[in-house]
């Protein structure tokens, strides 16, 4: 079909603007809520976790975040049919409650010391909720931008949607910073964590506000005047051969790599960072947030090129990039964040060990050995050893004493700002698959199955392959470095040389196959939608 002139195009920039404000205030608070979740991953998975085994608690944390990435194709059916059939305004409406709600309830479930086993049940079925809420989200918030925008703009004007999903990630990590900035270590560890949950209440309310005045979208509001609109949208999606040969390509040629470069640039990299760097958790959010916010306006830069010289070729590109470039660059973050070739200041060597009774288990006493050292460059690490016991829930009675060990990291200067620019460069390129990504979906499908139809591979890309990302990259590189301890203590050469790249080969491996599926199939000139 080709566009035809529409409302929309004469749709003022005063008013586009509006639009524009009203949509991403909701969707960047929506993304806010999800987010929070995975900054806090490493908090999160010593309150509703075991604490006996630290890194399977972590895994767990990361198994329920994807969950709610998982179910949101789900989402976007239910909320696609309803956006479809009743609007584009009332639909995101119910999706800002729904997760507004599901977030703010996790900050109020007690932890697994005090529920046990039902703690992380109850996180796991409001992770589900918020999955379901932000299925319906992005499509109605990209379908309505893109409704209101000159057919010759969308590029532009849909971007500013995409900087939505970084802004919230941004916003998190603010909050979350400011939060630890206001409290002490132990009320933030106790309590504090929950504070960026609540505090989604007050965003909600404001965003609710601004929304409910949003008028619907001309092109929705043209189409059901005229009585065109779709009666069965998941039929006329799915079970059309013609549509459904569209909404795979979208899927496999596009939104699939970008999910898995969208996660890794940004997720994986925090994650990376602390979890396989140690570094401090206030360092390791100041200098992700230092690099999202340079790279946000890149978003909206590739949109408005994608207007000038097509979405094809700068999402591919971003894709071949990333490709070729994980590898080399977590490389060279691994080495800025090591204490290998740095050299320790042995009279600047501290030592203190401390007895405490254990605030959780009565009788029970907790040992912590605390050893700082300084090296020359500024660098300082810090190794707690703490040895407790854990109360054996089927017994009744404490159980054996259980020893962790954390590793916390403070560079230097020149070294996190090595991370801010390594962090940065895998921004440009989350910024070049996704900021034409709303206008080229949008495109791709008539305005009567548009929300359900691009809804769901956006969110097969996203919540399912991008969403598992963390989840299986971490995964793969935990199981790199058990290998190598097994090979080690049978007097065997390790089989891994750099195991900390291991998880890696997920997002290049699918960024790959999106590549050449997207290279060979897509169409530049696909404009099905008016």
């Amino acid at each position: 079909m080709v566009p035809q002139p529409i409302a929309s195009q004469t749709t003022t920039t005063r008013s586009l603007i509006s639009v524009i404000g009203a949509s991403s205030v909701g969707t960047l608070i929506e993304w806010y809520d999800f987010y929070i979740f995975g900054s806090l991953a490493s908090v999160l998975a010593s309150k509703f976790f075991p604490e006996a085994n630290p890194t399977a608690a972590f895994l767990s944390t990361l198994a329920t975040f994807a969950a709610g990435f998982v179910v949101r194709p789900f989402g976007a059916l239910f909320f696609g049919r309803l956006g479809d059939m009743i609007g584009r305004k009332y639909t995101f409406m119910v999706t800002l409650l729904l997760m507004g709600g599901a977030t703010f309830a996790i900050g109020l479930v007690p932890g697994y010391a005090t529920i046990g086993f039902l703690a992380p049940v109850l996180v796991l079925l409001l992770r589900l909720l918020q999955g379901l809420a932000l299925g319906g989200e992005y499509g109605g918030a990209a379908t309505y931008v893109a409704e209101h925008a000159p057919a010759h703009q969308r590029g532009y004007w849909t971007s500013w949607i995409q900087t939505t999903a970084t802004a919230g990630l941004f916003v998190s990590l603010l909050v979350i910073m400011g939060t630890r900035l206001a409290l002490t270590k132990e009320a933030f560890d106790d309590w504090g964590w929950r504070v960026p949950f609540w505090a989604s209440v007050m965003m909600v309310a404001v965003s609710y506000l601004i929304r409910r005045n949003m008028s619907e979208s001309p092109l929705f509001a043209k189409a059901k005047a005229e009585g065109k609109t779709a009666t069965n949208p998941l039929k006329e999606s799915f079970g059309n051969r013609y549509n459904v040969k569209f909404v795979l390509l979208a899927l496999f040629g596009a939104t699939m790599g970008q999910g898995v470069i969208f996660y890794t640039g940004q997720f994986y990299a925090l994650s990376f960072i602390e979890k396989i760097g140690h570094v401090d958790k206030m360092q390791t959010d100041g200098l992700m947030t230092i690099a999202l916010l340079m790279g946000t306006p890149f978003f909206v830069f590739f949109g408005w090129l994608s207007d000038k010289i097509g979405r094809k070729g700068i999402m591919m590109t971003g894709m071949l990039l990333a490709v070729l470039a994980y590898r080399p660059i977590y490389q060279r973050m691994y080495e800025a964040m090591s204490l290998q070739n740095r050299t320790e200041q042995p009279d600047k060597t501290t030592r203190k060990n401390t007895q405490t009774p254990d605030p959780v288990i009565g009788g029970a006493t907790v040992q912590t050995q605390t050893v700082q050292r300084t090296y020359t460059d500024g660098t300082m690490a810090t190794e707690v050893t703490t040895t407790k016991q854990l109360a054996d829930a089927t017994q009744g009675e404490l159980g054996p004493p259980v020893t962790t060990v954390k590793e916390t990291i403070t560079l230097n200067s020149s070294d996190r700002w090595t991370l801010i620019w390594l962090v940065f460069a895998q921004v440009l390129l989350v910024t070049m698959v996704y900021g034409p990504i709303a206008a080229f979906l949008v495109e791709l499908f008539p305005t009567r199955i548009r929300y359900t139809s691009m809804s769901l591979p956006y969110h097969i890309g996203n919540g399912v392959f991008g969403g598992l990302m963390p989840a299986v990259a971490t995964y793969l590189a935990t199981n790199a470095n058990n290998a190598n301890a097994t090979a080690k203590q049978a007097g065997l050469a390790a089989p891994y040389a750099a195991p900390y790249l291991e998880g890696l080969w997920y997002p290049i491996a699918v960024a790959a196959v999106c590549f050449v599926i997207g290279l060979l199939y897509i169409n530049g000139n696909d404009k099905r939608g008016s």
